[in-house]
């Protein structure tokens, strides 16, 4: 057992994916990306070059089950992977859902549990405060 408890600030498991699907900017309503690498029931990993910044709005529409489905939702950029770590496959944007349908979110939970998740890239980081208190 590890001395040290590690961080987790995710609610949902994501899950590895190669996944067709259309993110447009609200701003210009321009397509940035079409390839999901994971996705969860909260967000998702998009393969993009264009210049996305913290905080953008975009529309992302795809589908994700067997059941020919289509998912549509309003996001925001959480994260900009540049693509320059090792490991990264290449520049990536994460967006974090703000809108979706909660049957369809429960629908996309529940077809996920059958992808697995994506290999580490980098070591978990550590929560300090909770591994301090577990010695006190």
């Amino acid at each position: 057992m590890s001395m040290f408890v590690r961080k987790n600030e995710r609610r949902e498991i994501r899950r590895a994916v190669n996944l067709a699907c259309q993110v447009v900017r609200e701003r210009d309503f321009r397509l940035v990306a079409n390839r999901a690498l994971d996705v969860s029931p909260d967000g998702m990993l998009v393969a993009s070059e264009s210049d996305l910044e913290l905080g953008d709005k975009v529309i992302v529409t795809f589908r994700a089950t067997g059941l020919d489905l289509w998912f549509d939702a309003e996001a925001e950029v959480a994260r900009v992977e540049a693509g320059r770590r090792a490991g990264d496959r290449g520049r990536a944007v994460g967006l974090h859902f703000s809108t979706m349908d909660r049957v369809k979110r429960l629908i996309l939970r529940t077809s996920l549990r059958r992808v697995p998740p994506p290999l580490p890239r980098r070591a978990q980081r550590i929560d300090w405060a909770r591994s301090v208190a577990r010695f006190a």
